[in-house]
């Protein structure tokens, strides 16, 4: 793909396959993920913490075991679903087999240029079809789709999957399943929240991305341009005061905002 040379060349590139002949409308088959540099990689959370961990999946539900057990009482009326837990945990930043995506690539391009460090460093927007990828699930799973006339999965959706054991074991093969979270609060309906999940907790997305070019796209952001696309943003209101509505949002935007900018 081209280099953008301009904040529209940019968009452009973000918005591209967003027609949709029969709804005849934009709307994007794509979930978005904004990385601050390019050499970032898509490893979970509890891969990076599993590290050489030799038993992964031990690992997973011995975190999630504590986790449910201590803050049930901080989650009153949670649905006893592991798929609710899990969306849970992920939100509140514990290490799980869950990727953080988004419907927006706006909010993508928040997270590939909020990041002062890294400015002199180009960043990338991962792009996934997740309309396309839905045809590689497992037949059980396509057909609770199929069903609901849907794209993504809720996790009511997946109640009738009770363990994670029982979802690894639907196909011998990888699939990328992607679920809307429930609107926990105003942080993850503002950041138009995504996850995506795999039938194991070792399991490679970028492994399962490189088998599957044709549904997947990198859109690099130019690090010539990330001062103009995070000025944009900061106009549109695409920032840490929205994405993380609060004090402790209002005031990352604050101390970004009015940091100098590095000269040369």
């Amino acid at each position: 793909m081209n280099r953008a040379q301009r904040w529209t060349d940019l968009l452009e590139q973000l918005f591209a396959g967003s027609w949709n002949t029969t709804l005849q409308r934009h709307r994007s088959p794509y979930a978005f993920h904004g990385l601050a540099s390019i050499d970032h990689d898509l490893t979970t959370t509890l891969q990076r913490l599993a590290g050489a961990h030799q038993n992964i999946a031990g690992l997973e539900l011995s975190i999630l075991r504590n986790f449910r057990k201590y803050a049930h009482d901080a989650v009153p009326g949670t649905v006893d679903s592991i798929w609710h837990w899990l969306a849970v945990a992920q939100h509140h930043g514990l290490p799980t087999r869950l990727t953080d995506w988004t419907f927006s690539p706006l909010v993508a391009l928040h997270f590939a240029t909020d990041t002062p460090a890294d400015m002199n460093r180009d960043g990338v927007v991962w792009c996934v079809n997740f309309v396309e990828a839905k045809a590689l699930l497992p037949k059980r799973l396509r057909g609770i789709l199929d069903e609901e006339g849907s794209d993504t999965f809720t996790v009511e959706m997946l109640g009738g999957v009770e363990t994670l054991r029982e979802f690894d074991a639907l196909a011998r093969d990888p699939f990328l399943l992607f679920l809307e979270p429930p609107a926990l609060d105003a942080r993850i309906v503002n950041q138009a929240a995504l996850f995506s999940v795999m039938p194991s907790p070792a399991a490679s997305l970028v492994e399962w991305l490189d088998t599957h070019p044709e549904l997947c796209r990198q859109v690099t952001v130019p690090a010539e341009l990330k001062w103009e696309i995070r000025d944009n943003l900061d106009q549109a209101n695409i920032t840490e005061r929205t994405l993380f509505p609060g004090l402790d949002g209002l005031s990352r935007t604050l101390a970004r905002y009015y940091l100098p900018r590095a000269r040369g």
